[in-house]
């Protein structure tokens, strides 16, 4: 073929393998250059059409929009960064797919009783889910005045990593999760433990204490080591004395021991966060149960 050879939008349809419909669709839009105009005014195409117009259909067939090809054409993204923005949009629609197949064979093989309750459920989660609504407990169930980072860091810990191929059981798990971190609540003070209350002293002092605490007392509690007392047990109790200018000593445990029974719980999102993730890690729900449990069993042996 000379490279002066033009051909007709019909003739360039037909070597591209596309109709012509597609091909002005493309030329109105800019994307394919011409090579001249026929006397009558029609357009004429050369090679680097047909070159041109072949990449737009191979983009094309890999779903690409057409936003997202012009872009490639002109340059003004590379055909990596596109590509990697295509893989995540179908990562995201996969994890969409999965979780309503899932949800779907929780309803076919629920009893017909349970089927209301859990549609529900299901409908007032977003598809794929967010856990958005999770961290916005997690920021009001936290005391005020916390500085940011250490915010940021229990949300993180708190949040449960969604599967993106969940289980029936696991869609299930989430769903019950997204209504009980959503339910209205009567008061902005009810509910929350003493450490959260005005007088409960130095919050951020507290946390700090606690997360270091978490993390010594971790791997005893994934060991399903019985609750003891130790360096963990320790750091627990002196984020709850320090945070209140007060030392640690028997009379002190004794007074948090009761406190600590006394506070409201959340084990059901605790519980509920375990079915979701699935994982051998504690959660931190876990690991505060095991070091009050451990704080209980000492104060006991010493009254004993």
């Amino acid at each position: 073929m000379s490279p002066d050879t033009l051909w007709s939008i019909g003739e360039l349809a037909e070597r591209a393998g596309v109709t012509v419909k597609t091909v002005r669709f493309y030329s109105d839009r800019g994307l394919l250059p011409e090579g001249a105009r026929s006397s009558g005014g029609h357009r004429r195409y050369g090679s680097e059409a047909l070159d041109r117009l072949r990449l737009i259909r191979s983009l094309r067939t890999l779903d690409l929009p057409v936003p997202e090809v012009e872009r490639v054409l002109d340059q003004d993204d590379t055909l990596e960064d596109v590509v990697a923005g295509q893989l995540r949009q179908i990562g995201s629609r996969l994890t969409a797919l999965r979780w309503q197949e899932a949800a779907l064979q929780l309803l076919r093989d629920c009893a017909p009783e349970e089927r209301a309750t859990r549609l529900r459920l299901i409908g007032a989660v977003s598809v794929p889910p967010s856990t958005a609504p999770l961290a916005r407990f997690w920021r009001r169930w936290l005391p005020p005045r916390l500085p940011a980072r250490l915010v940021s860091a229990i949300v993180d810990h708190s949040v449960p990593q969604l599967p993106e191929g969940p289980t029936p059981a696991q869609v299930l798990a989430f769903t019950r999760l997204h209504a009980f971190v959503t339910a209205p609540c009567p008061g902005t003070d009810n509910g929350q433990p003493a450490a959260h209350q005005p007088d409960g002293g130095r919050p951020a002092v507290l946390y700090d204490g606690l997360v270091e605490a978490y993390t010594l007392a971790s791997p005893q509690v994934r060991a399903e080591r019985s609750p003891r007392a130790g360096e963990a047990l320790d750091c627990f109790v002196s984020a709850y004395a320090r945070s209140r200018d007060t030392r640690d000593t028997p009379a002190f445990r004794h007074g948090l021991s009761g406190q600590l029974a006394a506070d409201p719980r959340i084990d059901h999102y605790w519980n509920l966060t375990a079915e979701i993730t699935a994982s051998p890690e504690p959660t931190p729900g876990a690991i505060h149960d095991w070091l009050c449990a451990a704080l209980d069993d000492q104060v006991a042996r010493e009254a004993g």
